[in-house]
């Protein structure tokens, strides 16, 4: 029994020692390959944040025309400028179709993985990572991630550096410190998960949801909001993707935001939505895992 439980600690601790941050501190210069350096926290981007917004856009409005015939209910209680953008693009589609008519108009529905392929070329899924102990990971399961590319987003609450996670970070190894202290907890289960769900219910308006929780399940809606299982690289397996932060713009279109994988804790905050993306730094094959290096040095 005593030997069953030793081992199950040292599982545990080879998994949690790269989020432990003293221990981070005793080794940073023992794998210098996991390591990621900037020259300074204004320099930490891979792309602009343009295309990156416009990749999410992209997959996004994919996923909501795919699912249009659901997404009816929304577009009734949202302005006339936002229902003349899909009355336009029904009217290409089904001529003579008006968009209240089109309720029970059927259509084939794509699972969100293959709206992924078709939109970017590419899939992912989690799976049994390739590491020794490193539980899950996150793999191309089809397709070519072309470098330059967001492959994935960090879900989870986001909270400003002055706002509680004590409780939530108690055994968490899913808690993404972004440069500026901002903190991501994208732990799925317990507190952390009650906490999303609770400020998800907080912010919806009516049948407009103003985020994305299906990633705490397992029907995920948006098929990109799983960046919090992918592995920290190693020294014969350096990383393929690097995170990057960006705001998401007060104009970012509000039929859209369902997909988002994040919100804020505090509702009174005024300061943009934080989101997190991961950037391939190489073209990454199908069949490969996604690697990223969880320290950067900024300096």
């Amino acid at each position: 029994m005593p030997g069953r439980l030793l081992r199950g600690l040292g599982r545990w601790w080879r998994r949690y020692r790269y989020r432990f941050v003293p221990w981070i501190a005793l080794n940073l210069n023992h794998n210098p390959r996991t390591l990621r350096y900037v020259p300074d926290e204004f320099k930490d981007k891979v792309i602009s944040d343009e295309d990156a917004l416009g990749t999410l856009l992209k997959v996004f409005q994919a996923l909501f025309i795919n699912d249009f015939n659901k997404q009816l209910e929304i577009l009734t209680v949202l302005p006339e400028a936002v229902q003349s953008k899909y009355q336009d693009l029904l009217s290409v589609q089904h001529p003579r179709v008006k968009l209240p008519q089109n309720r029970h108009h059927q259509q084939n529905v794509f699972k969100p993985e293959e709206i992924l392929y078709k939109t970017l070329g590419f899939s992912i899924a989690r799976a049994t990572s390739s590491l020794i102990s490193a539980g899950r990971g996150v793999f191309i399961t089809k397709g070519l991630v072309p470098k330059g590319a967001v492959v994935s987003m960090y879900p989870g609450t986001v909270y400003q550096k002055h706002e509680p996670i004590f409780f939530q970070s108690i055994g968490n190894p899913f808690i993404f410190r972004c440069l500026d202290g901002i903190l991501i907890d994208g732990n799925d289960r317990g507190i952390s998960k009650v906490v999303y769900r609770s400020c998800t219910g907080r912010d919806r308006l009516g049948p407009v949801k103003m985020s994305d929780s299906t990633w705490l399940t397992s029907e995920i809606q948006n098929p990109l909001a799983v960046g919090q299982y992918v592995n920290n690289c190693s020294s014969d397996r350096p990383a393929n993707v690097c995170y990057q932060e960006l705001d998401v713009p007060a104009v970012f279109p509000v039929e859209l935001r369902q997909y988002l994988p994040n919100i804020a804790y505090s509702c009174q905050e005024q300061s943009p939505l934080r989101c997190v993306v991961l950037v391939a730094l190489r073209d990454i094959r199908q069949g490969e895992e996604l690697f990223s290096n969880y320290y950067t040095i900024v300096s």
